[in-house]
């Protein structure tokens, strides 16, 4: 066997293992009903090395529970459908967007909300930790942190 095929294996026993939370255990975060604000977006290369978000409150995420995420991207707003599947740890899960839909304003620079509107749609993989939300994109290209909206 090769070995991304053990390792996908290695994974997937290992999800169906971790099945329930123990009793007691208090409820796991949820995303629906919740708004969250971009503080800083972290490359997995070293060269660009980690982008903090001057004003988080001009990014954010809202999860509806109709399934309709909506967001502030800078000086314009977008809508996409989303669907998370939380694994059994209750802090981690798969999410994905649909195709986002943008107003197309321009915005002063650097631009970011072109590069994060453009990102949503590689969005693989949630992590709450800390009180963070941190989501992940598919092929290691990079992870989007965000807090609470205040």
């Amino acid at each position: 066997m090769n070995r991304c095929l053990l390792l996908i294996l290695a994974l997937a026993t290992g999800l169906a293992a971790c099945s329930t939370t123990g009793p007691g255990a208090s409820a796991p975060p949820d995303l629906v009903g919740t708004t969250w604000e971009l503080v800083a977006i972290q490359s997995m290369d070293d060269a660009q090395g980690t982008t903090v978000i001057a004003a988080p409150e001009r990014f954010t995420v809202s999860f509806a529970a109709n399934g309709q995420a909506s967001f502030r991207l800078d000086c314009n707003r977008g809508r996409a459908t989303w669907k998370a599947t939380p694994a059994a740890d209750g802090t981690t899960g798969t999410l994905q967007f649909g195709p986002v839909a943008t107003t197309r304003a321009m915005c002063p620079p650097p631009h970011l909300d072109q590069r994060v509107a453009r990102d949503l749609a590689f969005v693989r993989g949630y992590l709450f930790k800390d009180g963070r939300l941190f989501l992940s994109l598919m092929a290691d290209g990079g992870v989007y942190e965000w807090r609470p909206a205040q």
